[in-house]
């Protein structure tokens, strides 16, 4: 399997590299009110609105810092009740490796965390840990069907 690495709070995470639809510079996001703090709006892509997710609030509690490293990962996130995966922006750190799974040194399975649904597999590459994020896991299914409007109408 083919990861896409980044940092958040100085820690390495990954995302499953056939998730992702393209990696963007740093955008600013519309507000959205009433949401939780690491949704950090809505940004325009390719001519639709996509939510904008800050993994750094996510999964550190703080934002990440905006170097030029910092970059929106577009991904395919499948919603509840869809029938085809959505965009889904994310904000994260030093985006700018793609690894193997097949290099790793040792694998841990995803701990069973219901707090945190999203955190997946460890790897051990390069000498450093690398967790995977379960992109269809990080929001949770109330606030997805919110976000994306479409897909719960579509179902009703």
């Amino acid at each position: 399997m083919q990861l896409l690495t980044f940092t958040v709070a100085s820690q390495d995470y990954a995302i499953e590299s056939r998730r992702v639809v393209e990696v963007l510079p740093l955008v600013p996001a519309r507000p959205l009110p009433r949401m939780p703090a690491y949704v950090r709006g809505i940004f325009t892509y390719r001519g639709g609105l996509v939510p904008l997710v800050d993994l750094g609030v996510r999964l550190a509690d703080q934002p990440p810092a905006e170097r030029l490293s910092t970059r929106v990962i577009v991904v395919d996130f499948l919603c509840p009740g869809a029938a085809s995966p959505r965009r889904l922006g994310l904000v994260a750190e030093h985006v700018v490796s793609i690894r193997s799974t097949e290099d790793a040194e040792t694998s841990l399975p995803p701990l069973d965390l219901s707090a945190a649904p999203f955190l997946g597999r460890m790897f051990r590459l390069g000498g450093r840990t690398v967790q995977l994020i379960e992109v269809d896991r990080l929001l949770p299914p109330d606030l997805a069907t919110g976000l994306f409007p479409s897909v719960a109408e579509a179902g009703s």
